[in-house]
C-alpha cells in the first residue's frame, strides 16, 4: 500500500506542476483549436461535439482528484507549520493546535472566546492618534 501511495504521490506532483504551466495551457488551448477547426470538416456531428465534451469531462474529472490531493497535502503543511509556531511561541495558547480536527461546537465556542477578547482589547485601546 505504501509503494502505491508514494507513486500516486509523484504523479500527482508532477501532474500538479504541469498542468499549472503555461506550457499545458497551451497544449489545452491547442487541442480546442484543433476541435474547432475541424468542426467544417466534420459537418458539425453529434460525433464531433461528443468528442469534445467526452475529453473535457474525462480531464476535468481527473484534474478534480488532482487538485483535491494538491490542496490536501498544502492545508497538512500549513498545519503542522502553524502548529509549530504556536507551541515554540511564548504565551500562545498550545490548546489552539490542531483545531481543524475539533469538533464544530468547540471550534463555535473558541471563535466566540476569540472575538470576546478581541472586542475587550479594542475598548482597551481606546482612540488612536494617525
Amino acid at each position: 500500500m505504501q509503494q502505491s501511495n508514494t507513486m500516486f504521490t509523484h504523479l500527482a506532483k508532477a501532474a500538479s506542476r504541469f498542468s499549472g504551466r503555461p506550457l499545458c495551457f497551451g497544449l489545452a488551448l491547442l487541442v480546442v483549436a484543433a476541435w474547432a477547426i475541424t468542426g467544417p470538416l466534420f459537418g458539425f456531428s453529434n460525433t464531433w461535439q461528443l468528442v469534445i465534451n467526452t475529453g473535457t469531462t474525462i480531464v476535468t474529472f481527473l484534474m478534480v482528484f488532482l487538485i483535491q490531493n494538491t490542496q490536501n497535502r498544502d492545508t497538512e503543511a500549513m498545519q503542522l507549520k502553524l502548529d509549530e509556531l504556536i507551541r515554540a511561541t511564548r504565551g500562545a495558547h498550545n490548546r489552539l493546535m490542531d483545531l481543524e480536527e475539533r469538533e464544530e461546537g468547540e471550534l463555535d465556542r473558541l471563535r466566540e472566546e476569540y472575538e470576546q477578547l478581541a472586542r475587550r482589547d479594542r475598548s482597551d485601546e481606546g482612540p488612536r492618534e494617525r
